[in-house]
């Protein structure tokens, strides 16, 4: 074999040569990238039908969407150090010890929603109270979160169930599965919110309604997938369902500072969304616009970390050290070529991409200069998220919260000096992005540069 053949076994029975290879890379890439912008799509569909229902819910809709995703990343951090064992045990190609690490994971996280839900119903009325200014946007958001919060029983299995798809790189089930969580939320946000086939309107609390019944129907896709197309015994999935503590400690080793991380990430950009709120429901609104355009060109950017993280995992699992490089190399190159168009086609025609979100035309002309903004550290954030998720795949998930530490520091005080204090102009506002990416570039640059990650092992 020569050096430029890396080893990486997958879930079909064969052994995949010169995975590092583009088409190779794609193959892997593109499903968890349609899977994504799919499950984006919930939060797009969402903004989508509060834009056509008032000014007040678009911008509840942003705060209180970031406000559950901060409560959210606690359930998918877990899964997140999960899916970097898989993905080891898969290139040691100990494929029996896999069906343990989902089990207990999702059975350690069934447990973690519930304290969350019960945490959020008597908390979250308490701190949105003393933290949201307007009464209506206050209003509005406890409605939505009302029902959203009954998501996370569902996300729990779902995100053990993608973890375990991931870790493995058999990725095509997560397109499916996207397909159907975001044409049943279509589907049921039309009847929710406006009110169809003889239910009533809810408006803003149906929303989030058809979110977590989508989200119930994805999470059964995956089970019923599982069960008639792969091979659990493989897997080492059993019917005997007992509590492993060693497993779930083994797998906290690594979640517990991803969970940390995500949390952190997620916490500082709802601060960033309640800063903004204090300078008025108009500059919320279009900040929830542009966030909503924002995740569509960052979604690929998501796809490509992701496997990046699971190839690195894999590759170090088998004892590919050198491949890595080149991999990373490799999928920052596929990052740009796939980003770079989009960029370049909304900056031509930024009101006709918003125009997706509303149709209220003081919004779309407010939120023009804010756009280009976010266009520009998207072309950062390539190359940064996908080498600090690849941080994460090597198992130096401790590193990583530190980088995501010292990041938040700098956006935290340039929030505060942009925001709160100068009060500036929304598009200004944005440039906070600048900071927070480009210091996670310089972080996960340094550690693959200078770092010992090649002799880490979990």
């Amino acid at each position: 074999m020569s050096k430029g053949e890396s080893v990486l076994p997958l879930c079909k029975n064969v052994v995949l040569y010169k995975m590092y290879k583009y088409r190779d890379i794609w193959h892997i890439a593109y499903p968890i990238l349609i899977s994504l912008v799919m499950q984006t799509l919930i939060n797009v569909t969402d903004t989508a039908f509060m834009g056509r229902v008032g000014e007040v819910e678009l911008g509840a809709t942003a705060l209180v969407s970031v406000y559950y995703l901060t409560i959210y990343m606690a359930v998918f951090g877990f899964s997140v150090g999960a899916q970097i064992f898989i993905g080891r045990r898969n290139g040691e190609g100990r494929y029996a010890a896999i069906g343990d690490i989902v089990m207990q994971g999702c059975f350690f996280l069934l447990a973690i929603a519930m304290a969350l839900i019960a945490l959020s119903k008597w908390l979250s009325p308490m701190l949105l109270a003393s933290i949201v200014s307007s009464d209506r946007i206050y209003d509005a958001c406890i409605s939505y979160l009302d029902w959203r919060i009954w998501g996370l029983i569902f996300s729990a299995v779902s995100v053990m169930c993608r973890a375990f798809f991931v870790g493995i790189t058999r990725t095509g089930v997560l397109m499916w599965n996207s397909i159907i969580l975001t044409l049943s939320n279509v589907v049921l946000n039309y009847i929710f919110v406006f009110g169809a086939f003889g239910v009533p309107a809810m408006g803003i609390a149906g929303a989030a309604l058809g979110s977590v019944v989508s989200e119930a129907l994805a999470m059964l896709h995956f089970i019923i997938y599982a069960c008639t197309k792969v091979d659990l015994h493989r897997y080492g999935f059993t019917l005997r369902l007992k509590f492993a503590p060693a497993v779930i400690s083994g797998i906290l080793s690594l979640s517990v500072w991803t969970m940390i991380q995500n949390f952190l990430t997620h916490a500082v950009w709802f601060v960033f969304f309640l800063a903004i709120e204090h300078l008025g429901e108009e500059q919320l609104a279009i900040t929830n616009i542009v966030r909503s355009g924002s995740s569509l060109i960052f979604m690929p950017i998501i796809a490509f970390a992701s496997t990046a993280s699971t190839l690195v995992s894999n590759a170090l699992g088998a004892l590919r050290q050198h491949d890595v490089p080149l991999i990373l190399k490799r999928i920052v190159t596929m990052g740009y070529a796939v980003i770079l168009p989009m960029v370049v086609i909304i900056a031509f025609m930024p009101q006709t991409f918003m125009r997706i979100f509303t149709d209220d035309v003081t919004l779309l002309t407010g939120s023009v200069a804010s756009v280009y903004v976010m266009l520009g550290f998207n072309l950062i954030a390539i190359p940064a998220c996908i080498l600090f998720h690849a941080v994460s795949g090597t198992g130096n998930t401790r590193l990583a919260l530190i980088i995501e530490i010292i990041a938040t520091i700098f956006y935290a005080t340039a929030i505060y000096a942009i925001i709160f204090y100068l009060r500036s102009d929304v598009a200004v506002c944005w440039t906070v992005e600048y900071i927070y990416w480009s210091i996670i570039l310089l972080g996960a640059y340094l550690y693959f540069k200078r770092g010992k990650w090649s002799e880490r092992r979990v």
